[in-house]
């Protein structure tokens, strides 16, 4: 159950990616600390299930360490605190660049990208009894907008400007999960901004114990922020995810990220990358979660499940050679998408080598 619960989160993802650059020849590192945000996440959540599940095998302890989320975990890798952490793929970028948070910060490097794990979805929730219906309601009403630094402040700031929202006409609050689904029962607060996979538990225990309703982010300002950030994908929260949600739900989201140090070695990241991807259970779950059950009919699915293919051909190391051999490619850029720093980019174009 455990590997078909951490399969489940896995539905889109993207087949790993690098870890090739600054990867250590050395001998398994034993314990492995993970960051992880605060209880109540699905980063959480993963991250306990995914310890279960590396604990029984001989490729090292996962220790979770709770963290202020994904700029923490971030700058706790640069620093080597952390071995693992999850972070969103728009701050890890922004790290890489030396952008928004990081603009005046040292580098924040000596990590690279494992896998995309599934999308986190921007969900800005009101109480069911309330009279805030869009977006727009929001202006001169106070909205928790996440913890300070992290993911969530930065996509509800975004949010909130491509509605024409500032914090002149929008109070807000820096609140983790569990307080402002507290404050927003309590009636304390008029709304929640949060980005997390879905269904996120806190909000699922949040709307069986008041009622609540889901905003949509759509229209011209969604393709603002399309069209701006690049790390932004469209979302449908369908509808069931939540107690009384009885219509689909669109908005925008990132994709949450398996982040490794650079100290890790080589080796040992493939293994990480393989636990990942491996079973049939796994692409079943996938498929059930995803409603996507017809495409056990297809050729391709038939023979996974049957068991004709092999579920995985390796790592994300093991992928990324395979692809650069078949297509003769020099950069593993090129084959796979990830997180370049800007000058990496540049230097690479100049030799006819487009990364994506």
């Amino acid at each position: 159950m455990k590997r078909k619960w951490i399969a489940a989160l896995l539905a889109g993802c993207m087949l790993a990616a690098l870890l090739l650059t600054g990867c250590s020849a050395a001998e398994t590192v034993k314990r492995l600390r993970f960051g992880v945000a605060g209880e109540g996440g699905v980063y959480h959540n993963f991250g306990e299930q995914f310890a279960a599940l590396e604990n029984e095998t001989s490729n090292g302890t996962i220790e979770l360490r709770t963290t202020a989320g994904s700029a923490a975990n971030l700058r706790l890798l640069t620093g080597e605190y952390l071995q693992l952490a999850i972070a969103q793929a728009d701050l890890a970028q922004d790290a890489c660049n030396q952008t928004g948070i990081f603009a005046e910060e040292e580098d924040i490097r000596g990590f690279g990208a494992v896998a995309a794990l599934y999308t986190e979805a921007c969900q800005v929730i009101v109480r069911a009894d309330s009279d805030i219906q869009s977006i727009e309601d929001l202006q001169g009403k106070t909205v928790s907008i996440g913890a300070e630094e992290s993911g969530s402040e930065q996509n509800a700031l975004q949010i909130l400007s491509a509605y024409g929202l500032n914090d002149r006409l929008v109070d807000t609050i820096n609140l983790n999960y569990t307080d402002a689904a507290d404050q927003l029962k309590a009636g304390k607060i008029d709304a929640i901004v949060i980005t997390v996979g879905i269904p996120s538990p806190v909000v699922t225990e949040l709307a069986g114990e008041c009622g609540i309703r889901l905003l949509n982010v759509d229209g011209t300002a969604a393709q603002r922020l399309l069209s701006s950030y690049n790390a932004y994908r469209e979302v449908t929260i369908p509808a069931g995810t939540y107690p009384g949600q009885d219509a689909d739900v669109q908005t925008v989201g990132v994709k949450a990220v398996l982040l490794a140090s650079d100290s890790l070695p080589e080796k040992q990241v493939q293994q990480l990358t393989e636990l990942l991807f491996s079973s049939r259970e796994a692409l079943e779950e996938q498929l059930v979660k995803a409603g996507c059950e017809e495409r056990k009919n297809l050729p391709y699915h038939k023979m996974l499940l049957n068991g004709e293919l092999p579920y995985t051909i390796g790592g994300g190391i093991g992928q990324s050679r395979l692809c650069m051999l078949l297509l003769d490619r020099a950069h593993v850029g090129e084959v796979q998408a990830s997180l370049w720093p800007e000058q990496m980019r540049k230097t690479c174009k100049e030799h006819n080598m487009i990364l994506l």
